[in-house]
């Protein structure tokens, strides 16, 4: 048996990757299966769930209700969760390539200080730090507080901004919490760039500004594509942000399965969200994968 098991390659790695099958299957792939299930049935009245085939929970997510009436309640839900995703996405993209590119080309001696302090916040407890932004955020926050000494300072009058809480201060938690994820692998593409290659650039001519939108950018979008799909994909399943900075009142798809769940306590309809929140990530994930490349990127990543 040994003697077999040295001599076979093949078993030799379905045995390395058997643990990791086990535990993908136990904890991934029936859950999910259960709820597939789960979606198509129904609620009865204390809650449980009615297992049979209907496709009344996906008829009401897309605004059509038994009845052959329309209420969009849904996919207003939905497409703010789209339209909060894509925001925060390209927010992201934009504060976190200067900021990756800075560290990239700082001294060697510096990057691993910058880099640290990029992953400080990550070293505090995820609610912690968006209660922080109620402090900053609320009318008598500390952003408030500190425009209106300015302006004070000015002689001016100043109208405190109301951005607690709001879809606004929902937007700038997410930005927060997920610019770290953005940057490191941005950073790990430009730092692998060999320097060769501007030096090149540049004796061929080409400008600081042609060398960024022929050399850097496209050698840097394996980073680019990689935190895009580390930020988005959480980002449109969130509840949490959108729960504290939103104060209940912004609602995404994350907040909709949650209530379905524990509250409304109606886990067909929650399970029905759940897989078309999956299968929408995996549409926008793949359209955006295949435009502009993800297998080599990754890898190069």
């Amino acid at each position: 048996m040994i003697q077999t098991l040295r001599e076979n390659k093949k078993l030799q790695g379905l045995l390395l990757i058997l643990p990791t099958l086990l535990w993908m299957f136990g904890l991934l792939i029936i859950p999910l299966i259960l709820t597939f299930v789960t979606s198509f049935g129904g609620r009865s009245a204390d809650g449980n769930v009615i297992y049979r085939f209907s496709l009344n929970n996906y008829l009401r997510l897309i605004g059509l209700t038994p009845e052959g009436g329309f209420d969009p309640l849904y996919l207003q839900i939905i497409w703010r969760s789209l339209t909060l995703a894509f925001q925060t996405t390209i927010l992201v993209i934009l504060m976190a390539y200067p900021l990756a590119y800075f560290i990239a080309r700082a001294p060697a001696k510096r990057r691993n200080t910058l880099l640290f302090l990029v992953l400080v916040p990550l070293w505090t407890n995820f609610v912690i730090r968006i209660y922080a932004w109620i402090m900053i955020l609320r009318t008598q926050g500390v952003l408030n507080s500190v425009i209106g000494w300015l302006v004070g300072l000015a002689g001016g009058h100043f109208q405190p901004f109301e951005l607690y809480p709001s879809q606004s201060a929902v937007l700038i938690g997410m930005v927060y919490e997920f610019l770290p994820f953005m940057i490191l692998p941005i950073y790990t593409s430009l730092e692998k760039i060999d320097n060769s290659l501007f030096e090149a650039a540049a004796d061929l001519g080409a400008n600081a500004l042609r060398t960024f939108w022929r050399v850097t950018l496209p050698l840097s979008m394996p980073g680019v594509v990689a935190g895009t799909i580390l930020v988005f994909v959480p980002v449109i399943g969130t509840f949490i942000v959108s729960d504290i900075l939103g104060g209940r009142q912004v609602i995404l798809v994350g907040n909709l399965i949650q209530r379905q769940f524990l509250d409304a306590r109606d886990p067909a309809f929650g399970s029905a969200a759940s897989i078309f929140l999956m299968l929408m990530t995996l549409i926008v994930t793949l359209y955006y994968t295949r435009r502009f490349g993800f297998g080599e990127e990754i890898a190069a990543a």
